[in-house]
């Protein structure tokens, strides 16, 4: 199988960014640099795994499930179906905590999934520590595994518990609360591209109207954010108004952030009256 092979075939199963993706196989099954491989279209690729690979991503899985890891924020996680993909899109709630977060901060990071935000956050601030939570067992073993990977696990802290739920003690008080919960409602789920179908159903939608968790999350908030703690957390491009509704029956005033496509992304909330 040549490069082009690759390509072709990819292209053929329905794969948008055919030559990208070819190319990204086959550096990691065969080790070759991306200059090396782009003077091998017509050379045979003889490597492990390779042919098998090709074969999982026409059958729709996500290319970063194949490859095991996957960058955000400058940063490589490790990634399987256990846990979300982390997406370009949660990047923008990311760079809106560093810039707000205040020094030595306390975080709570819910839906924790991979860890990719509260793991960037701990990478990128050394002064702050993030307690994580995630309902699922193993997507919590991933998010400690990156951590470890990432050499933040000594201020990347997971419980496994649900969010919509009373995670923490009253007495227990965050600077901010972060989150990337399931907001996908359940009559979108048929319309989404392929390669959702592969990642974790739980991660994506509720199974109703795509907003009961984010209205655990904003309850959460309200319960254990000091008083002038900064909530953010991201949503679907449709549920703004939505969201903002829900955070003013908390006692929140929000903006809204928007992600590199323009589409509306990320809640940021603090108590009302709070500047």
């Amino acid at each position: 199988m040549t490069l082009n092979d690759i390509r072709r075939t990819l292209f053929a199963a329905g794969i948008e960014d055919a030559a990208w993706e070819a190319r990204l196989l086959a550096a990691h099954f065969t080790g070759f640099s991306d200059a090396r491989l782009f003077t091998m279209g017509n050379e045979e690729l003889t490597a492990e795994g390779l042919e098998d690979a090709v074969r999982r991503r026409c059958s729709r899985e996500p290319l970063q499930y194949i490859l095991g890891s996957w960058d955000f924020m400058g940063l490589t996680f490790a990634v399987s179906p256990d846990c979300l993909i982390p997406r370009p899109d949660t990047e923008t709630l990311v760079e809106a905590a560093l810039h707000t977060l205040p020094p030595r901060a306390r975080i709570a990071d819910l839906c924790t999934g991979s860890g990719c935000i509260g793991i960037a956050l701990a990478h990128y601030r050394p002064d702050i520590t993030v307690t994580a939570v995630e309902i699922v067992p193993s997507t919590a073993a991933i998010a400690r595994e990156n951590a470890a990977r990432l050499d933040v696990a000594d201020r990347f802290t997971v419980l496994e518990a649900d969010v919509t739920g009373d995670v923490f003690s009253t007495d227990t008080k965050f600077d901010c609360i972060t989150a990337n919960p399931p907001y996908i409602a359940l009559d979108e789920m048929e319309t989404l591209a392929p390669e959702l179908s592969f990642e974790p159903r739980c991660a994506l939608t509720d199974e109703g109207d795509g907003l009961s968790v984010i209205r655990g999350v904003i309850r959460c908030a309200e319960r254990t954010l000091k008083p002038e703690g900064i909530l953010l957390m991201e949503f679907g491009a449709s549920q703004a108004e939505a969201v903002l509704a829900i955070a003013g029956e908390y006692g929140f005033c929000g903006t809204i952030l928007r992600d590199a496509g323009g589409n509306d992304r990320v809640l940021q909330a603090k108590r009302a009256g709070v500047l």
